[in-house]
Parts: C-alpha cells; structure tokens; sequence
C-alpha cells in the first residue's frame, strides 16, 4: 500500500498550473473529459498567458498603417478604406511620433451631420438621416479634435497586464516603443484576445490564401512571409536554402539575404542553386511579394574529336 501511495504521490506536479496544463494535454484524461475541443484550447492559451509577451502578438514596425496629422481628412476615410481598419495610428513627421490613433466612428461624425426637419423635401427626413459635410474633407487631422491618446507600453510587457491596462483605461490601442523610445510595433486589443481565442475574423477580413502557389511545375508565386520549410514543401526537397536557414527564417529575408539589400520591384535575385527570385512587390523597406522559377539545367554541348567530326562529315555526305 506504502509503494502504491508514493507511486500515485510521484505522479503529482509542483502546482496546481502545471497539473491543468498535463490534464488539458491529454484528451482521455477525466478530469477534463467534460471540456469541448475549443474551450480545452481556450483554456490552454489562458495558461500560457503568463508566458507571452507584448512582442509576441503586437503588429511589427513594418506592417504599420498610419496616417500623418498633415493629412486631410479626405485622406484619412479614403486610408480607412483601403486598410480595413476601424482604428489607425497618427503620427508626425514619422513613426517614432505617434501621437495618438484616430477611430473611424470620430472620422464620420465630422464629415456628417444629422438632417434637420426643415432641410429634407417636405418636412421628411426618414430616408436621409444625415447629410455629408464636404467642406470638412480638406480639414488636416491635426486641426481636428478626434485624435485619440494611445498607451505606449515596452514590447517585454507581460500580454495579461496590457490586457488589464486597456479594460482599465478604456483604451483599445497601445504602441510598442523599444528602448530609444523608437516605435516597434503597435498592438490593439482584438491582438490581445486572439491570444486567448484564437483568430477573429471580422466582415472585412479577406479569405487567407495560400502563401505559395503552384503556377506550373517551375514557377511559383509567393509572398515574402512565407516560412522556408512551407516553401519547400510546395516547391520541392530541390529547393534547399542551406545554412541561410539558421540566419533567416522567411522567403523574404533570404532573398534580401541573398541580394544584400532590399531589392526594387522587377529586379532578378540569384545566389540559391537551381533557382532565381524576380521581386513582384517591394516598397523600399521590404519584400512583398515574389515569384520563384526553378532554373533549368541545359544539356552541355558533346565534345567530338577531330577525327570522329571528319568520319560524322563523311557520313553525312554520302
């Protein structure tokens, strides 16, 4: 009985964490057996809450979309189009001076207005509600009172306490600063909730596509995002970066790798054996997008001796 209770002793973990962490791992364990597929994972991310950091799930530096407080308002609905977004950045002169972010709802309340009785045909105003504000369109931003402040926060900031700072604040957008104070990235609470539930997608979010695709047997079409070893699966074992793998992870940093620099749109990139890079989109900082074509060996010319080329000449004439 004594060997048996130290048996079952031994099989405990230090804390109450990590036994929830070894039971939601196991899907036979009964302990967990009433837990559904997404709340087992739910539940699991929750765990791994105290683990992750800001820089973890924050937008980087490159993948921002901002506007300038010079801008006109014009320009700033026509950036909330393109984008998606409901929420974006401003900053001045660059983006280490983020001064706040704008929210689409301000941006519409200043180019509308609600309709008065009196202005709509016949005393009725059920079928326009508001009437647009032309003249506000060339309004700059910065002159604008609907520039919101953000909470600038170091990317080694635990994801939970963040999460607490904006339910606190009752602010939905934080911008990661490195230490010269130098913008890193920005992260918005949706960034933070994905952590625990997983991926939102949203009414405007555009279907995920693959990151390689297949044109034929020796051209690819890819986005410089994709990781080296989803390139190689679709592209094939041929496609062997080498030791560049220890250094980069994605297509686009072995291309810049290889080019030494970012490269602009239409420029040829060489350097991987069997293959070449032609880049497709490039906005000067980096790699957007590429085409990879496999390089085709040609067949080296026969080498024929004198003699063998006069006796091939006699043949042929006669």
């Amino acid at each position: 009985m004594w060997n048996r209770l130290r048996a079952m002793l031994a099989l405990r973990t230090v804390s109450l964490r990590d036994d929830l962490e070894v039971a939601l791992e196991s899907e036979g364990s009964a302990e967990t057996a009433d837990f559904t597929g997404p709340e087992r994972i739910i539940l699991q991310n929750v765990l791994k809450l105290g683990e992750m950091r800001i820089d973890d799930v924050m937008v980087p530096r490159a993948d921002i979309v901002a506007i300038e407080a010079s801008e006109t308002l014009g320009d700033l609905i026509a950036q909330f189009r393109e984008a998606g977004h409901s929420r974006l950045p401003v900053y001045e002169d660059n983006l280490d001076n983020i001064t706040g972010f704008v929210h689409v709802k301000d941006a519409l309340r200043r180019i509308t207005e609600p309709v008065k009785m009196g202005d709509s045909e016949n005393g009725e105003n059920h079928h326009v509600p508001v009437k647009l504000l032309s003249p506000a369109l060339r309004s700059k931003i910065g002159k604008l009172d609907i520039v919101r402040t953000v909470i600038f926060v170091p990317p080694s900031m635990p994801v939970g306490d963040l999460l607490q700072q904006m339910q606190q604040k009752r602010v939905h957008m934080a911008i990661v600063i490195d230490e010269y104070g130098g913008t890193d990235g920005v992260v918005t609470i949706e960034d933070l909730l994905e952590a625990v539930v997983g991926e939102i997608e949203d009414e405007h979010d555009e279907l995920e596509t693959a990151l390689v695709r297949k044109v034929n047997s020796n051209i690819f079409i890819a986005s410089a995002r994709a990781e080296l070893p989803e390139v190689q699966a679709v592209v094939g074992p041929d496609f062997n970066p080498g030791d560049r793998a220890d250094e980069v992870d994605t297509l686009g940093g072995l291309v810049f790798d290889l080019a030494g620099h970012v490269p602009a749109p239409g420029e040829i990139v060489t350097g991987l054996k069997g293959f070449e890079f032609e880049v497709l989109q490039s906005d000067g900082r980096q790699i957007k997008k590429l085409k990879i074509k496999r390089v085709l060996r040609t067949a080296r010319p026969r080498k024929v001796s004198a003699a063998n080329k006069a006796g091939e000449e006699q043949t042929a004439a006669e």
